[in-house]
């Protein structure tokens, strides 16, 4: 049976064909992820010194819980002639500003997003107007960097020739639900989008790019407009096209030796963190595309679809290769892809529903 039910036969004819769509192109999309990864960019092992000042920027609310560890290894770098270390307190109700500095930062107090602006790439552009570097590295306060990571993600950028960079940190996944849906981020940029094509594309669609650890030129940020431009809820894409848009040159790279980053912890956090920004991630074609390739074969493959059975199967290969290239745990977890992808098309729909209804919200500011 290659269908998804057992209607009458032109019914059966139908499912059958989209099954086999479905399955054709997970493993199309596979066989593109294996190509590309051949070409995913790994900052250096051992980097040169830098001899430019760079500018070691955090935005942070409400992070006195973690500030201190993502300060402490940001202190610790090695290889840099002339760095600072600024942390930007946004308005935090808890011992940020006092944490960020026992462990050595430079803390600047943020002022309140104007109206109708977002809080992160609001306290971002306080800090590009305080930074004095030449390079500015954006580090989220849930990133532990080794010690060597700065000079290796600024030694990329300027090696490669771009103007801004995201060496993706390694996503450190615990409990069920962070363990289903954080590999997701790292694995649909590998899936969907041709690397090194990418990097010389003038077009702002073709971008993917993590506020988690970013490196970018100080002058090409000024030719984008700074951070009034990346004025929405994916802030680190929206800075991505601005770039693009000015002229220059965007990439991402396999930073899971330089960096670790545990962002969500259970299903609330989960759930609150993507439900946030998922409505401005992808629409309704897209979510479609997505239980096309990954939800329906495996669910032929339940009712004995040799087709869907493929498809699952290159479903499991994808998520496979993608946590095994960026550290993340592959077994059992990859078993479970296709529910992962229904997990947050799930999310999806309910930030979807949430936006519409004003009800999004996160760390106390309106998105």
């Amino acid at each position: 049976m290659d269908g998804l039910g057992t209607g009458s036969a032109p019914v059966r004819a139908v499912g059958g064909a989209v099954v086999r769509t479905g399955a054709a192109l997970a493993v199309a999309a596979t066989l593109h992820q294996l190509v590309n990864l051949r070409f995913l960019r790994r900052p250096p092992a051992d980097p040169p010194d830098v001899d430019e000042t760079v500018s070691i920027l955090v935005p942070a609310r409400d992070e006195a819980h973690r500030v201190g560890a993502a300060v402490a290894s940001l202190r610790a770098q090695t290889g840099l002639r002339a760095a600072e270390v600024l942390v930007l307190d946004d308005g935090s109700t808890d011992d940020t500003a006092a944490v960020a500095a026992a462990a050595g930062a430079r803390v600047l107090t943020g002022t309140p997003p104007p109206p109708g602006s977002l809080g992160k790439p609001h306290a971002c552009a306080q800090l590009a107007a305080a930074a004095r570097g030449t390079v500015h590295v954006y580090v989220d306060a849930d990133v532990v960097v080794d010690r060597r990571a700065v000079a290796a993600a600024v030694t990329l950028l300027r090696e490669a020739h771009l103007d801004l960079v995201c060496p993706w940190p390694r996503q450190l996944a615990t409990g069920w639900a962070a363990r289903l849906v954080q590999p997701l981020l790292a694995w649909s940029w590998m899936v969907t989008l041709p690397l090194r094509v990418a990097e010389r594309s003038a077009r702002p669609s073709m971008v993917a790019a993590n506020g988690q650890f970013l490196v970018v030129d100080a002058a090409a940020l000024e030719r984008a407009g700074g951070w009034a431009a990346a004025d929405a809820v994916l802030d680190d894409i929206a800075l991505a096209r601005a770039v693009r848009r000015a002229g220059g040159r965007t990439g991402v790279a396999d930073g899971s030796t330089l960096a670790t980053c545990r962002m969500y912890d259970g299903w609330d956090e989960v759930s609150a963190g993507y439900r946030k920004s998922l409505w401005s991630a992808f629409g309704i074609p897209v979510a479609a595309l997505l239980a096309l390739v990954y939800v329906v074969p495996a669910l032929a493959a339940l009712r004995g679809s040799r087709a869907g059975l493929v498809g699952y199967l290159a479903a499991v290969v994808s998520r496979a290769v993608a946590a095994g290239r960026t550290g993340t745990r592959v077994w059992p977890d990859s078993l479970a892809h296709p529910v992962s992808v229904g997990l947050v098309l799930g999310l999806l729909v309910a930030s979807r529903r949430d936006r519409a209804a004003g009800r999004l919200s996160w760390k106390g500011r309106k998105v």
